[in-house]
């Protein structure tokens, strides 16, 4: 009885679930933004990482930042943007080609396209983008298995970051061009954080999932928002989802409670049409990525 209790009195504590944690310039936002990220989240199964930045206000929330999540197809935004980056260095535009798969790769997630431009970059260019960016925490697919790039929402937003400002790293036409392909998702693929978006915003988005035997269903969102006053940016990353659709459900959970706190809509006044929130299709679609089969060398 004494040894159970010595060991007791030495057993380490129980580590705490990492919080949400937001700062605004705005008054009373980040703490809204917080209890309202969080109540979203509630009892939700899972790891899920979360990152907000809303430029004007300076807004930030963050949870998970540094957790490493396999990508899945939101590495396709990256590919993209490595692609541009490498255009630039010998000051060239995309040749018919390269859009005719960017395009494919974008709006409707097209794996083999996403290949062909992953094997004509190689890691090496595909490193030289990142390591321009600062997304120092990407580390590629090894063996052109891209989706099983380690991506967390720290990189994730800085990539999104340079999407939405002039920078030295992507031109601003590069930007633009991402952006303009993010606007431009099918139907079926613009789930996750658009949802609850305002009428008055435009959304750029890309999103991926896949299901392996550790971590279950990996399910993750990357979203642009202007408009309405404001100029956001969100990544939502999960695994360890039961299904696609939890882990659907979970991210956008999150990016209503955002899209309703950073862009209130006035309720419609009599005789007036409101200010419609963007609810996603109830039949999500996403490329599932190549995987090695189990027991493989990656």
């Amino acid at each position: 009885m004494v040894l159970t209790s010595a060991a007791a009195a030495f057993a380490p504590a129980a580590v705490a679930a990492p919080q949400v944690s937001c700062t605004s310039k705005q008054a009373g936002l980040a703490e809204k933004l917080q209890k309202d990220i969080t109540t979203a989240l509630g009892k939700r199964k899972g790891t899920v990482a979360v990152g907000l930045y809303e430029r004007a206000t300076g807004t930030t929330c963050t949870l998970r930042g540094d957790t490493a999540f396999d990508s899945a197809s939101v590495v396709k935004v990256t590919v993209l943007a490595a692609l541009l980056f490498d255009a630039k260095k010998t000051n060239r535009y995309l040749t018919d080609r390269e859009t005719k798969l960017a395009t494919a790769m974008i709006t409707k997630s097209d794996n083999n396209s996403t290949s062909a431009l992953w094997k004509q970059l190689g890691v090496k260019k595909i490193q030289a983008f990142l390591t321009a960016a600062k997304m120092t925490q990407t580390k590629p697919g090894a063996n052109n298995y891209w989706g099983l790039t380690q991506i967390t929402v720290r990189d994730e937003q800085r990539l999104l970051a340079l999407l939405t400002a002039k920078n030295t790293v992507l031109s601003d036409n590069a930007r633009a061009y991402v952006l303009k392909l993010m606007n431009k998702v099918v139907s079926g693929q613009r789930w996750g954080t658009p949802a609850g978006a305002p009428s008055t915003v435009k959304v750029h988005v890309k999103n991926g999932w896949l299901s392996r035997a550790t971590h279950g269903w990996r399910v993750h969102s990357v979203g642009t928002f202007n408009g309405g006053g404001r100029d956001y940016t969100i990544t939502v990353l999960t695994h360890g989802n039961p299904d696609m659709q939890y882990g659907v459900n979970t991210i956008q959970a999150v990016a209503k409670a955002i899209h309703k706190d950073l862009v209130p809509v006035p309720k419609a006044s009599s005789g007036t049409a409101g200010v419609q929130r963007y609810e996603p299709t109830d039949r999500p679609q996403e490329a599932t990525v190549p995987v090695p089969e189990a027991g493989a060398a990656q």
